[in-house]
């Protein structure tokens, strides 16, 4: 069960004007489930992305990429879940082509202003006739409100559907954002197998939007890991409709700080609502690193530990076992860390300084913080003023269950 999390119910998840969502049940992988999602987006709609940084990335993100190059409008989205088309050649390039071709075909636009995404299993070809058989029924499915249905459809080892609202008052407008995402393996981001979706009926000018899908992609899923893997198909993907007659070309215009607040929240609990439900988790983990010189240098530390598996394993045991993570702090590539200036706390129990174990530091008091659901564990590097946070989870026995019949 994800930690301290449920998916939002239908009515809690807003509709935004100018994009509508259908699913069906394509069996690309699976029978008897939703693997299938189209989205339609209204003429007038900017599109920006941000997507994975491994070098074996997936045919449908090469082909995001080359479509957003081209500067065209873009007018849909389709999603497959199952089957991740990654590792898969020319061959896997053509059939996110034919994808796109064959949502052009029944939305009536250019095979370049459809954006595909897969996810699932890498080094399958995807059964690109089942998508395309799938697509009517997804498309007879299309409305406003099925941002709840969406979710499911994306979900691979996902426990729980992944999704989240806003809405917020600027300029006398209503403007209303809505979110998904899905991922529980295979998460570290380095842009977080992840994808994330996100659209605004506010109007957003195209590089003020891609300017904003890279600060909300590192405020959120570029803070988040499961289990230190970088996946091939990771996208995060912003829509502004235009359509709630609030618009923005400028940073500095008014009513703008609001809008950015709101959409980058719905990142951060996206991106959290996958750590929460990480494979076999349970426990969910903020590592705060303050103090010093750069905040990459923070991010270092702070990655240090989310990804050390002696740390991961210690908190699913429950067992304060200091040790791991300050071997993670020393190793995490600081070549001057002055280790004496260091202080550690579990939530507000300080555990290390001096070079060691704080003096009024009890076990007692480390087990109760370890044994938690939600632990938060902060660092001061005591060498300046820069800070960053990474969420991370546990290891359980389930982690190794899970990927261990992830094709079965």
């Amino acid at each position: 069960m994800p930690v301290n999390y449920a998916t939002p119910a239908a009515d809690q998840l807003l509709p935004v004007a100018g994009v509508r969502l259908g699913v069906a049940e394509a069996e690309i992988r699976k029978k008897n489930r939703r693997d299938l999602t189209l989205v339609a987006l209204d003429s007038g709609c900017t599109v920006a992305g941000v997507f994975t940084q491994n070098r074996f990335c997936a045919a449908p993100v090469q082909l995001c990429r080359a479509h957003l190059a081209t500067g065209q409008e873009m007018r849909a989205l389709v999603i497959n879940t199952g089957i991740a088309n990654a590792g898969t050649g020319e061959p896997g390039r053509q059939a996110a082509q034919a994808s796109c071709e064959a949502v052009a075909g029944i939305l009536g636009i250019a095979a370049e202003q459809v954006l595909p995404f897969s996810t699932g299993v890498i080094l399958e070809p995807l059964p690109v006739e089942r998508l395309k058989a799938g697509l009517p029924a997804a498309f007879a499915d299309l409305k406003a409100d099925n941002w709840h249905a969406a979710a499911h459809a994306i979900m691979t080892t996902d426990t729980v559907a992944k999704a989240a609202s806003r809405v917020v008052a600027v300029n006398g407008k209503k403007v209303s954002i809505s979110g998904l995402s899905k991922g529980a393996g295979m998460i570290k981001p380095n842009m977080a197998t992840m994808l994330g979706f996100l659209a605004t009926d506010a109007g957003i000018a195209q590089p003020l939007l891609e300017q904003l899908v890279k600060e909300a992609a590192d405020a959120s899923f570029n803070c988040i890991t499961v289990d230190g893997d970088t996946s091939t198909n990771d996208s995060f993907v912003m829509i502004a409709s235009g359509q709630s007659g609030a618009s923005f070309a400028d940073a500095s215009d008014a009513g703008w700080a609001e809008v950015k607040a709101a959409i980058i929240a719905v990142s951060v609990e996206l991106a959290q609502a996958i750590v929460r439900d990480g494979e076999g988790a349970t426990k969910f983990i903020t590592v705060a690193v303050q103090g010093g010189k750069t905040r990459e240098e923070c991010r270092q530390v702070a990655y240090a530990i989310g990804h050390s598996p002696l740390v991961k394993t210690a908190f699913f045991a429950s067992d304060p076992n200091l040790g791991r993570i300050l071997a993670a702090i020393g190793y995490a590539g600081i070549a001057d860390l002055d280790v004496d200036g260091v202080k550690v706390w579990l939530d507000e129990v300080l555990v290390a300084e001096n070079g060691g174990r704080a003096a009024a530091y009890k076990e007692e008091d480390g087990a109760r913080v370890m044994a938690q659901a939600e632990i938060t564990v902060r660092v001061d590097l005591g060498r300046g003023q820069a800070s960053a946070s990474v969420y991370t989870c546990d290891f359980s026995y389930d982690y190794v269950k899970i990927n261990a019949d992830y094709r079965s």
